[in-house]
Formats: structure tokens, C-alpha cells, sequence
């Protein structure tokens, strides 16, 4: 059985009647003739969607098959985590390492004869790899590995001691290494075993006299570099943060050594005032480099030089050569030099202050990096075109050398470049004023960053790289671009550092120590070199071609195509050096590799000896499956044929590899994912054909029919495509072939036709087929609207034209027609072959088989601006005129016939200057409307009715009113008596429509009621008045509050009648409507007015206030309050006494001003209760329990009120009024009396119940004391006293004609008093220990534990200066240690350092 709910539209034919079938085009409330109108959707052929669907291309290989080496294919997943590919390419010198790191021990040498050369600590990599050992040597390598000498001998290695700075010079023939000594040494390298020039250490007595400027003995050498391109001029600087410039020349052959300090100072001496002079430099550059400078002068501790270079010269003249620039750097600041032509300080940056200066590894890390002017890259601007003309490349300017420094994990970019100002000098000798070119250096801030972590290194790669290195990783980032390109891991630990022997004499620590790494790392060419522990590196940045090169060496061609792709269209990771910036030039150099590599992966792929190679072999002898080969190879190439926009290999030659080797359906299966994401949407015919055919032959049409429908249609057999759709009813490929492939909108609709009339044929047809002929109206409301079926993409202008005209056409043609137009037949629509054809066969066939989907689709076409024009042969005017030919023939249904109206009626006022239509139609079809019987559609006739009505004025309004009456147009009815302002009418419309709920009713009737009252001089009309009193009943069933608030505000005379209805016969619902009347609230919740005060007759207040005695007595004081205004006192007092509401009448009689009068009807009432109280407990008749304990609450009550009113009295002012110590003997004499009464009666032994007892006993004792207790919270009043009233109390005179002794009971009474007075008191002192205790208990807890443990000193890490607890999860994770000296450490950083 189908789920689709059965259609309620059953359309006769000239021969029979269709049978009810399933709907599955449109569900009642998707129609746009019904009340509710959303748009409704074309349903799909079984398995075939709505829209394109998007299908995932198949899963990225991660293996290749062409060659044994694992690589990542087609996504690039693995390529995109710089750990998981190869960024650079080492290589270990294994020849120059040999010389280092496999000399034998001491001893051996010794015996031997052979020096001891020493353990590699520093290297310079520049012309020459030089590399200084901890025996004071320096080897000297060619980057062939040859050794080309050693600098040093063992007499002067003893003397200078290890090497810890090496430079080599400019020209690569002159070698400076400085030692841990102090010592500076100078080598030529054509005789490198005695040192050209050696600068000694100074002492300080020598400083201190002023002969002398240099190292202190002992002060190890951090940082040597040549000076431009001099051989005898270096700079140096040692770890006591001193720097100087050495000029080692000679006059005369002798040594002419001249040291000059450019920064630091000795120990004790006062730091020098370090200033920038002013210079008329570019105003902005300046100021953005200088933004931090401090100029205060104060004394600081010796600083540490953490890095030191000099500008190296480029290959391309600048003129920041001349100035001999020296950039040094400290924990605060970095400091610019220039030598020439005179010593002098150009810049001085100050450290940002929100830099984190705590922990060693941020405090103590800098580093820097020169690079040179070099000559710009082509895609610069050029500054001289003078000899373009002559054919000679024009020259471009030099770049302007950059300086790129690190403090902590912040690295900074700074330009320097020269500015040329003009300065007036005199002429000391002749006066004379002349003009002179003074230059000025420039910094310009370059770019800033920050890494994750500290940097240890940072050299430059080529003009646009920077090699950066932290204790993890090796990053490199391109300044150009400012983002990070390459990110690696990299072990820190692993490299040399020249600091490590410092760690024993505490100067230095050793997790400091360990990463001192900076002179490990060298840069040359664009190739890094490190200094290992065992042995020499050299790493190459790889570039895209060295990329896939690798591939292609390994033989994986997948990933190399792959890779090559995501370079083509811009997605590759990592750098991409080698390739232009600009996207053609790329592609176009890209482009030729992509198809190379396809071409030859596809011949490997097929070769015969790749078939007979080790690939195919596996240990088990049984060989490797290689499907996975084949079907990589086809998604690899498509995906590359894709993003080139060339299909011809695909096509061509791989396709027709694959037919020769006969696996073309494995090649089918690939290319289909691509074929139906809409990436290859043009594929031949013949492969086309394949692809259909190949799903068709396994069973799958619903397969090829999502083949058809996706891919475009010139690319189909048409002949194959329309037999298979025929084959196997895919209608909606079917569909799409005829409109998209032949442009033929008319064929899908016979094909329909065909369809529905084989239904009319065939009374048991299933559920697919009923589906599939509903599919007519999804293909006509896309096609009438300008889209394609099933897609509903919009079609071109003429194209849509085109379809609409022919659509038009034949659904409207007068008669039945021939298709197609040549060789076609007649479409004929008769259930029998020979049977008569009515006129407008095809628009008359699809109204019976389903009007309401029919109009449907017509309504969606109304909006559409196609029927504006009447050249195209058809326009809604002649589509209505042919439904109401339709129509008056007779032979629909009433139910179709009443769609047809619904459908006119609701479009003739949407467009009502194109349809033209007569008043005597327009009235017939509301009057059809109006007295159809179906139920059901009432709402929609309804709602097309309004349409109509506004815009058709019908002449005979009472007539059509009455009609309107009779369907139940309820809000027509409303309409147009709101509108004719016929009050009394138009709430019955209100009440009699079944549609509204009750909140609806009152809301129109109060808006209505008050509407009358305007036009009536503020008084509501008889008229309504009369409607009102009819519509009670009705209005008490949908709500009583309403109905009551609704009558009292407007029509209050009416509350008799009201509560005489039938409805409120009981006394539960007299009594919720009249105390809606007293007690409703401040604003009526249909009522946007405020409600003014009730004004009901005191004959309803006393009913009211019976029923309110009778359901909620415990209200009654509060309702006399509310309404003694209104209300017969005397009359009340009767009603509230005869009730039972024995507190009403004490509360009453004490508010008219009589409290002894009060206090005696509270004393009658008690001893009428203690009658019956005593009756009931001397009775065992059943129920005695329940009236015993009704009476004890009535007693208690009493009792309360009583005690009310005496405090009332006793706390006003003027107590004289009232005898206060009167009432209160008059309330207590009354409540004993009651106590020893029902007391004597209990210890007669009349009652059987002895608990009962008890607790009537218990109880009123209770009541006493209750008093008894009030009266001594005011004894201390004058007019009170509680001795004399006691003994009025105890007096036996007064109590001569009770039973009992007074006495006994007042020892109870009072006893009972005491008791609970000492037991009140001693819950306060253990309750006040208690909580003593407990907060005793609490601070010392407390105290005890804030003095357990010992207190950080801070809540960071003493080591890494990081957070201790990144987030409240890490608790758990992170291991603490805690000295008690109060220095905190990250377990973890304890133990690196240790």
C-alpha cells in the first residue's frame, strides 16, 4: 500500500470515472487554491534527485602503485603537515667530519707523535667552512670537504685556549677566531700555522690608567666579524657585554694595533651617555624605528651582548657600505653602529616593555641576521629606461639591506638605507658658505611576528626567507608575504654549543647553555649548515620542481601529478620557490610538466616490462592485486585534466589504453564520480555510451538514469538514452533527454498523457505508476514557469520562450493534434480507441484526472510575465475563457468544478487588468462558491470568495448574504457587517463561527459591543443588548470569567438573567461568575480598557457572600471587606451566622465598633460549640471524629479572633475607650469555662474514646495558653494588670456554677507555659554552642592549614617563565615542585635543566 493519502478529487470521464488515486504531486496544504499556500516541489524519479547531487570523488590513495615507496596521493593530506613530508634535504659531509670527530684519545696521540686538534665548538660557513675546535685550532675546508689547512700551532693553542667566535673575511683569504681567553687572533690563510696579528687581553689596571682598551683576561669571545671588506679591521664582543673595533694594521712593518670600545663598560665604571644625533632624515621612517627609545640616563648592571654582526657586503654596491655599520644586541636594546667616518652611534632600539622579561629563555635569547643589498628580483619596478631603446637591460636599483633580530619569541624586521640632505659649511679660512651632500642613515620598521616559542637562531635564506629555530622547530617564513611557509621539527640539542664548558663555574646554566646554539647555524647560498655533536649537516630548502622530482625518482608519478596539480591551481603547501608570483607565468611553466607526467605514468603504468617487474611479486608467491593501480591512475589524471581544462588525454589516449587492456569499466567507474559532481560535465559520446550501457547491462537503471540527467545532453546516443528510459519508466531522464538533447517540450507531455490514459485503461495500477503519471504537473508548473525538469535551474530567455509557447500550445489546442508534427500520430485521450474527443482535449484530460494539481501548476504560470503579452498566442484571459468553456459543458465533477471557480476567483483580482471576465459570470461563480455543499473545502471557497469580493460589487447583497449564511462564511458575514455597521448581526457572526476559539469570540465581541456604544451616544444599543441576553448560554459554555466581565462592564442589568440560564444552575458556577464580578481583575484580558469597580445589587452581594460561607469560608473576612459598602450589615451577620463563618461575624460586630459585643458573640458561640462538643464525645455515633474535630477549628478560630481584637485594643493609643482589662477577662473567662466544662466531662467517664479526649483537652488548653500568652506580650500596659486579672480569674465566687476546681486548670495552663518557655530557652543555648563550636572548629582548621606548606613566590615557572596551569583542566596533568625558598618550577623544566 502506498503511504501517499488517497486524492479526495474524483473526475468522470466521457466513458467512466477515474478511481481515486494517491496524490504524490501535491498534499492539500501545498496547493495554491487552498488557504495555505507554501510552494510545492516536483517529486524525482525513484533514486534520482531533485538538484545535481554532489558525489565525493573517490577517496585519496595513500599509497602509490607504480613504484614500493609510500607517498600521499590524491588530496595531498600528507603533504599538508610539514612532519610528514620532506621540507629539506640534508646531507652529512662525512669527509670533513671525519677530521673532526674521529681523532683518536690524547693518550694515543701521544704515543703516537700526532697533535690533538680538538673537539669542534664554532663555524663559519662563507667561501670557506671554517670551523674552531676546543684546542684552539681552526680547520679550514673547501665545500669540496677538503681540508685546505689548519689555522693555529700547538704553541699558541696553549696560550689562547679554546676558539669560541671564528669569521671569515669578505675576500675568504684571512680567518679572525676568538678564544675563551680573551685572545683574538688573525690568519692569513696562504701560511696558517702563526697568526698574522693577535690581540692580547688587557688588564684592568691598564684600562683603568687609560693606556689601553680591550678584553679582560678571561673574557670569553662571543662574536668576531670582519669589518666590509678589510682584512686586519674586526670587531668583537666578549660575554661581559664589551664590544670593540680593532684597526690591526702595521706602520712601518711594525704591528700599529688601535682597539676602540664602541659599547659596554668595565665593572664599576658608569655606563656613557648613548645618544642619536639629530639628522634630517625622512621625519616618519625615523620615527617609526624609534618609537621606543629612552634617553634617561641612569646606572644599569653590565649588559650582555647576545648577538653582534657587521653589514656584510652584497653582491650589488649600496651606500650603507661606506658607514662600516656594527649592529649589536642586548637583553634591552638593539644598538646601530657606524664606523666610518668616524665612530658613531646611529640607532638605539629599546626592548618593548610588554615583552615578557621573566624566565631565561625569553630574558637572555636574541639573535641576529644581516642580509645585503642585493640586486631586486625582475618583477620590481625599474628606475632607469634610458637605454631600453637601445636594446640594453635597463638596470634596476639595488634592495636596501635588511636587519632581522629576535628578542624572546618576537622577531623584528629593520631596513636601513641612506638619505642624501644638503648642508651649508663655512669655510674656516676664506668665510665662504658652501653646499655639501651630508647622508644620513634611515631605519624603517620592516615587519614584527612572534613564534610559539624562544628563538635560538635566525639566518637568511635568500632575499625573501628567513630560517628561524627554536628548541623544537625549524620554521621557515617569508617576509614578503609575512606568513610562515615551512614548519619542521628540529632537536636544538643536538648542535654544538661553545658555552657548554662554562656550565661548571656557574656562570652560565646548563639549560641555558644547551641551547646556545646560534654559532651552529650557518647560512650560505641558500643552504643551511649545522654543527652536530658527531657530525657536520647541510640541509637544501626543497623547491617544487625538487618536490616532484623526488616522486619521480621513486617512481611514485601519482603523487608527483598530484603534487604538480595543487601547483598549478595555487594549493600546494609549503614554499614555492622557484615559480613567479604571477598565476599565468606559473601555469603556464606548470602546465607542460602536468601532461609529461600523465603521459609517462600512463606508458609505465601499461609497459610490458612493468607487468613483468618486482612490483607484482609478493612473499606468498601468489602475487599483489594492482586494481587500485588502475583506478588511481584515472582519478590522479582527471583530477589534473580538470584544473588544465584539457580532457584530450583523458579521453584519447589513457581511455583507449584502458579499452586495449580491456579494463574500460574500471576506467567508467572512476571518471563517474566527476561526471556527476559537475566537474567533467562534456564527455564523448562514445564513452558516454559506455558509461549508460555499463549500468544498464548490471541492473542498475536508476544508475544510468543519474548518468543522464548529469551530464550534458549533446554528449548522449539519444536512441540509447530514450529506449533505456523506456525500458525502465525513467521519466525523469526521459524528460530531460527530449527537452535538453532535442528541444522537445511537447513529447514529455504526450508521453504523460500515454501514461495516465494506460491508468484510466487499467483500474489496478501500483503505486510507481501513479507516481510517475502525477509527474506531468511537476514537468508543467517548471516548464510554464521557464525551468528545467527536474533541476528547476532557470532556462535562457529564448530558450524558455521557446518551451513555453510549444507547452501552451498543445495543452490548450482546441482539438486533438498529430505528434510530432511530421511522422507523428494523434494523441488521442478517449479511454477507448475509437471514442469521441471532446474540445480542449489535452487541458480537459488533465482536469479529471487531477483539476486540483492542474491548476496548481496553471497558478504558478499566472505569475509569470510570458501571459502579459498576447503575441505570443496565449494569455490568461484566453486560459480562462477556455476553463469556463470547460466548465459550462457540464461533465466535471462538482468537486473539479469547484477548483476551477476557487482558481478564477482568486486570479481575476491578482490580475485584473488582464482578465476581463462579465459580472454575470463573476456573480454566478461566487454564487457557485457559496452553495457548494463539500464541507471540507469551505475554507478554500471561503478565502477565493474574499478574492473576489474585492474586487466584484454584487448587486444583490441580501440575496448573496443569506447564501453566505447558509455555507457558513462566517468571516465574509463579518466583514461586511463591520463594514454596513450592523452591530447585532455581526456578533452573531462571532458566536456561530466554528472556526474561532473562545478567546476570538470575546475579543470581537467586546471590539463590536464597543464600537455600537461610539455610534449610540456611549450607551450600548437595544438591539445588541437583546443579542446579548439571547447569546448567553452560548457565551457562558465557551467561558464563565469572560461572560461575567463582559456583561458587567457593558451590560450589568443582565446578571440576573445570566445567572438564571440553564448553564449556571449549579452553585459552584454562581459562585466563580459572581466572584469573577467582586474579585475579577484590574483588566480584562479581552478588554484593552481598564475595568471600572463592579456595580452589583446588594441582593447578589448576600448571595454571593451565602455561597462564599458554603466553598471558601476562610475568604469571607476578606470579601466583607471588599464590599461592605454595598451590603445589609444585620442581613450579612444572619447569613454569616447561619453558615457557620463564626470568625465573619466576630471580625464584622468589631469593625462596626463594638469589640464587647464582638468579644460576647465569640462567648455564645463557644458555648453552643462546647454543647455540641460535648454531645459528640458522649455520642459513638459514626462520623463523631470528623464533627469533633470541626468544632475544635471553629473553637480555634474563635479563639484567635478573639485574641485579635483584644491586641487590636490594647496597642491603640487611647485605651480608655475600651475597658481593655475587661475584654481580656471577658475572652479568657469564656475559654476556661469551655476547658473545665469539656474537663468534666471527660473525667465523668462518659466518653469511650480516651484519646479523643486527650486531644480535645490537649487542644483548648493549647488556646489558653495561646492567649495567655498574648496578654503578657502587653501586660505592661497600665491598663492591664496581670495579678489583678489573675485573681479575677481564680475568683471561686465567679466560678460557683462550674464543675471542676478553677485552680486545677490553671495549673495545667500555666504549667504548660513554663514548660514550653524552659524548653524554648535551653534549644537556644545548645543551638548557640553548636554553632560556637562549629566555628571554633572552622578558623582553626582553617589557621592550620594556611600555615602547612610553603608559599611561591610567584605564580609562573621559575625556568620557562610560562604560566604554571595554562587552564583549570591541566590540574591533573601538570607535575609542580616548590622549594622552600619559594621558587616554583614545571617539573619538567627542573629536570631539563638538571
Amino acid at each position: 500500500m502506498s503511504s501517499v493519502p488517497p486524492s479526495r478529487v474524483a473526475s468522470p470521464t466521457p466513458n467512466g470515472f477515474f478511481v481515486p488515486y494517491p496524490k504524490p504531486f501535491l498534499h492539500p496544504n501545498v496547493s495554491r487554491l487552498r488557504s495555505f499556500t507554501p510552494r510545492g516541489t516536483p517529486t524525482p524519479s525513484t533514486g534520482s534527485p531533485v538538484h545535481p547531487m554532489s558525489v565525493l570523488s573517490p577517496s585519496p590513495s595513500h599509497f602509490s602503485e607504480i613504484s614500493r615507496t609510500s607517498s600521499p596521493a590524491a588530496g595531498l593530506k600528507g603533504l599538508l603537515n610539514g612532519h610528514e613530508r620532506e621540507v629539506f634535504r640534508w646531507s652529512s659531509l662525512r669527509s670533513a667530519g671525519s677530521h673532526l670527530y674521529n681523532q683518536r684519545p690524547a693518550k694515543a696521540s701521544n704515543v703516537l707523535g700526532t697533535p690533538v686538534m680538538g673537539a669542534p665548538m664554532v663555524w663559519t660557513v662563507n667561501g670557506f667552512i671554517c670551523v674552531g675546535t676546543d684546542k684552539g685550532r681552526v680547520f679550514v675546508f673547501d665545500f669540496k670537504q677538503t681540508l685546505k689547512c689548519i689555522c693555529g700551532n700547538d704553541s699558541s693553542a696553549s696560550t689562547v685556549g679554546p676558539v669560541s667566535a671564528v669569521a671569515l673575511s669578505n675576500d675568504h683569504t684571512f680567518v679572525a677566531s676568538g678564544h675563551t681567553t680573551g685572545y683574538i687572533q688573525l690568519f692569513d690563510l696562504k701560511n696558517p700555522q702563526t697568526a698574522a696579528r693577535t690581540v692580547t687581553p688587557v688588564t684592568l689596571t691598564a684600562v683603568t690608567s687609560g693606556r689601553q682598551e680591550g678584553h679582560l683576561p678571561g673574557s670569553r669571545i662571543i662574536n668576531i666579524s670582519f669589518v666590509a671588506g678589510r682584512h686586519t679591521a674586526v670587531v668583537s664582543a666578549d660575554e661581559h657585554g664589551l664590544s670593540f673595533y680593532h684597526s690591526l694594521g702595521k706602520v712601518l712593518f711594525v704591528e700599529a694595533s688601535d682597539t676602540i670600545r664602541i659599547f659596554g663598560n668595565y665593572h664599576g665604571e658608569d655606563a656613557p651617555e648613548v645618544s642619536i644625533p639629530s639628522h634630517p632624515a625622512d621625519p616618519m621612517s625615523q620615527q617609526n624605528a624609534l618609537d621606543n627609545l629612552s634617553f634617561r640616563r641612569r646606572r644599569r648592571p653590565r649588559n650582555t651582548v647576545l648577538a653582534m654582526s657587521t653589514l656584510p657586503l652584497g653582491p650589488v654596491p649600496h651606500p650603507t657600505d661606506a658607514y662600516q655599520i656594527v649592529a649589536l644586541l642586548t637583553p634591552t636594546k638593539l644598538v646601530v653602529v657606524g664606523l666610518k667616518p668616524t665612530p658613531k652611534t646611529w640607532l638605539k632600539l629599546m626592548r618593548d616593555e610588554e615583552q615578557p622579561l621573566f624566565g631565561a629563555e625569553f630574558r637572555r635569547r636574541g639573535c641576529l641576521a644581516w642580509f645585503p643589498s642585493v640586486e631586486n628580483s625582475p618583477t620590481e619596478k625599474v628606475v632607469n629606461t634610458k637605454n631600453a631603446k637601445n636594446g640594453k637591460q635597463p638596470r634596476r636599483p639595488p634592495t636596501h639591506p635588511v636587519l632581522s633580530y629576535s628578542w624572546g619569541s618576537h622577531v623584528y624586521l629593520l631596513r636601513i638605507s641612506e638619505q642624501k640632505t644638503k648642508q651649508a659649511v663655512s669655510n674656516s679660512r676664506t668665510g665662504k658658505i658652501s653646499e655639501v651632500e651630508v647622508g644620513t642613515l634611515v631605519f624603517e620598521e620592516a615587519g614584527k611576528w612572534m613564534m610559539d616559542d624562544a628563538v635560538l637562531a635566525i639566518q637568511w635564506l635568500n632575499v625573501n626567507q628567513l630560517a628561524i629555530f627554536t628548541a623544537s622547530t625549524l620554521s621557515v617564513y617569508d617576509v614578503r608575504g609575512m606568513k610562515m611557509v615551512e614548519v619542521v621539527q628540529f632537536e636544538s640539542s643536538s648542535l654544538v654549543s661553545p658555552s657548554l664548558s662554562s656550565t661548571g663555574n656557574g656562570s652560565i646554566s646548563y639549560s641555558e647553555s644547551v641551547r646556545d646554539v646560534a654559532h651552529s647555524i650557518r647560512a650560505y647560498k641558500g643552504k643551511l649548515f649545522l654543527l652536530g655533536r658527531q657530525e657536520l649537516f647541510v640541509g637544501t630548502l626543497l623547491t617544487w620542481a625538487d618536490r616532484i622530482l623526488s616522486f619521480v625518482e621513486q617512481g611514485d608519478f601519482l603523487s608527483a601529478i598530484e603534487l604538480t596539480r595543487t601547483y598549478y591551481t595555487g594549493e600546494a603547501p609549503g614554499n614555492r620557490n622557484g615559480l613567479p608570483e604571477d598565476p599565468d607565468e606559473r601555469q603556464t611553466i606548470i602546465g607542460d610538466k602536468i601532461h609529461d607526467l600523465m603521459v609517462a605514468s600512463s606508458r609505465y603504468a601499461f609497459s610490458e616490462d612493468r607487468m613483468t617487474d618486482g612490483t607484482h611479486a609478493s612473499l606468498d608467491g601468489r602475487g599483489v592485486d594492482r586494481t587500485s593501480l588502475f583506478e588511481e591512475l584515472v582519478s590522479t589524471c582527471a583530477r589534473a585534466c580538470i584544473a588544465l581544462d584539457d580532457f584530450d588525454f583523458l579521453f584519447e589516449e589513457l581511455f583507449q589504453q584502458y579499452e586495449d587492456a580491456g579494463i574500460h569499466r574500471m576506467f567508467l567507474h572512476q571518471l563517474e564520480p566527476f561526471v556527476l559532481d559537475g566537474s567533467i560535465p562534456l564527455v564523448p559520446p562514445r564513452i558516454t555510451q559506455r558509461l549508460v550501457a555499463l549500468h544498464d547491462e548490471d541492473g542498475r537503471p536508476d544508475l544510468a538514469e543519474r548518468i543522464i540527467w548529469h551530464i550534458d545532453p549533446s554528449c548522449l546516443d539519444i536512441n540509447q538514452a530514450i529506449n533505456l528510459c523506456r525500458t525502465h519508466q525513467l521519466w525523469d531522464a526521459l524528460v530531460y533527454v527530449y527537452t535538453r538533447a532535442l528541444r522537445d517540450y511537447v513529447s514529455p507531455i504526450v508521453e504523460f498523457l500515454g501514461l495516465i490514459r494506460s491508468i484510466q485503461q487499467d483500474h489496478t495500477p501500483t503505486d510507481t505508476v501513479i507516481k510517475n503519471a502525477y509527474k506531468i504537473y511537476s514537468y508543467l508548473a517548471t516548464v510554464l514557469c521557464g525551468q528545467i525538469y527536474p533541476s528547476q535551474e532557470p532556462l535562457e530567455a529564448d530558450e524558455a520562450l521557446f518551451a513555453k509557447r510549444d507547452a501552451y500550445a498543445f495543452i490548450f489546442c482546441g482539438h486533438s493534434t498529430i505528434w510530432p508534427a511530421e511522422g507523428g500520430s494523434l494523441v488521442l485521450t478517449s479511454q477507448e480507441e475509437s471514442g469521441a474527443e471532446s474540445t480542449y482535449p489535452y487541458a480537459r484530460f488533465l482536469l479529471r484526472f487531477d483539476a486540483e494539481s492542474f491548476l496548481h501548476c496553471l497558478d504558478l504560470a499566472f505569475e509569470d510575465a510570458y501571459l502579459n503579452e498576447s503575441s505570443h498566442g496565449m494569455n490568461r484571459l484566453m486560459i480562462v475563457t477556455i476553463l469556463l468553456d470547460i466548465l459550462s459543458s457540464g461533465d466535471l465533477p462538482p468537486s473539479d468544478a469547484t477548483f476551477i471557480n476557487i482558481f478564477i476567483a482568486r486570479n481575476v483580482p491578482k490580475y485584473i487588468q488582464f482578465i476581463q471576465v462579465g459580472p454575470s459570470v463573476l456573480h454566478n461563480i461566487l454564487t457557485a462558491l457559496a452553495t457548494e455543499p463539500d464541507v471540507e473545502t469551505r475554507e478554500d471557497r471561503q478565502l477565493a470568495a474574499e478574492y473576489l469580493l474585492s474586487a466584484y460589487t454584487p448587486h444583490d447583497g441580501d440575496q448573496l448574504l443569506q447564501l453566505f449564511e447558509d455555507a457558513g462564511f462566517y468571516r465574509i458575514l463579518r466583514s461586511w457587517y463591520r463594514h454596513e455597521r450592523h452591530w447585532g448581526p455581526l456578533l452573531t457572526a462571532f458566536l456561530h463561527d466554528p472556526e474561532l476559539r473562545p478567546s476570538e469570540i470575546f475579543s470581537g465581541f467586546e471590539e463590536a459591543i464597543a464600537s455600537s456604544a461610539r455610534d449610540n451616544k456611549k450607551q450600548v444599543p437595544s438591539d445588541v443588548i437583546d443579542v446579548l441576553r439571547t447569546s448567553l448560554p452560548e457565551l457562558l459554555q465557551a467561558d464563565v470569567l469572560a461572560t461575567a466581565s463582559l456583561i458587567d462592564k457593558h451590560a450589568p442589568q443582565l446578571h440576573e438573567t445570566a445567572l438564571g440560564c440553564p448553564t449556571l444552575s449549579d452553585n459552584r458556577d454562581q459562585f466563580i461568575y459572581l466572584n469573577q464580578l467582586v474579585h475579577g481583575s484590574e483588566h480584562d484580558q479581552y478588554s484593552p480598557t481598564p475595568k471600572s469597580p463592579s456595580l452589583i445589587s446588594s441582593r447578589l452581594h448576600h448571595r454571593f457572600i451565602r455561597l462564599q460561607c458554603h466553598f471558601a469560608p476562610t475568604d469571607v473576612i476578606d470579601v466583607l471587606k471588599r464590599v461592605q459598602d454595598g451590603i445589609d450589615w444585620p442581613t450579612v451577620l444572619s447569613i454569616c451566622e447561619e453558615a457557620g463563618a463564626y470568625d465573619a461575624v466576630i471580625w464584622a460586630v468589631n469593625h462596626r465598633g463594638q469589640p464587647r459585643e464582638a468579644l460576647s458573640k465569640a462567648e455564645a458561640f463557644e458555648k453552643q460549640l462546647t454543647l455540641d462538643l460535648a454531645r459528640t464525645l458522649a455520642s459513638s455515633a459514626p462520623g463523631a471524629v470528623d464533627s469533633v474535630h470541626e468544632c475544635l477549628n471553629h473553637l480555634q478560630t474563635i479563639g484567635r479572633r478573639g485574641t485579635s481584637i483584644c491586641m487590636e485594643h490594647s496597642s491603640l493609643s487611647s485605651p480608655a475607650d475600651v475597658p481593655l482589662e475587661d475584654i481580656w477577662y471577658q475572652l479568657l473567662s469564656s475559654q476556661i469555662h469551655t476547658v473545665q466544662i469539656l474537663s468534666g466531662c471527660c473525667s465523668t467517664g462518659k466518653g469511650s474514646d480516651a484519646g479523643l479526649e486527650n486531644e480535645v483537652l490537649s487542644t483548648l488548653r493549647a488556646i489558653v495558653q495561646e492567649t495567655f500568652a498574648s496578654l503578657v506580650s502587653v501586660s505592661s500596659t497600665q491598663a492591664v494588670s496581670f495579678p489583678r486579672l489573675f485573681k479575677r480569674l481564680v475568683d471561686p465566687t465567679i466560678h460557683s456554677g462550674a464543675t471542676g476546681t478553677p485552680y486545677t486548670e490553671f495549673r495545667a495552663i500555666l504549667t504548660g507555659m513554663l514548660e514550653s518557655y524552659r524548653t524554648d530557652g535551653d534549644m537556644l543555648i545548645i543551638s548557640k554552642h553548636l554553632i560556637d563550636r562549629d566555628v571554633f572548629d572552622s578558623v582553626e582548621l582553617y589557621a592550620k592549614e594556611k600555615m602547612r606548606g610553603w608559599t611561591p613566590s610567584r605564580s609562573v615557572c621559575s625556568s620557562c617563565g610560562r604560566t604554571l596551569l595554562a587552564s583549570h583542566g591541566d590540574v591533573e596533568n601538570v607535575q609542580i615542585r616548590l622549594s622552600r625558598t619559594g621558587t616554583i618550577y614545571h617539573l619538567r623544566c627542573l629536570t631539563s635543566s638538571l
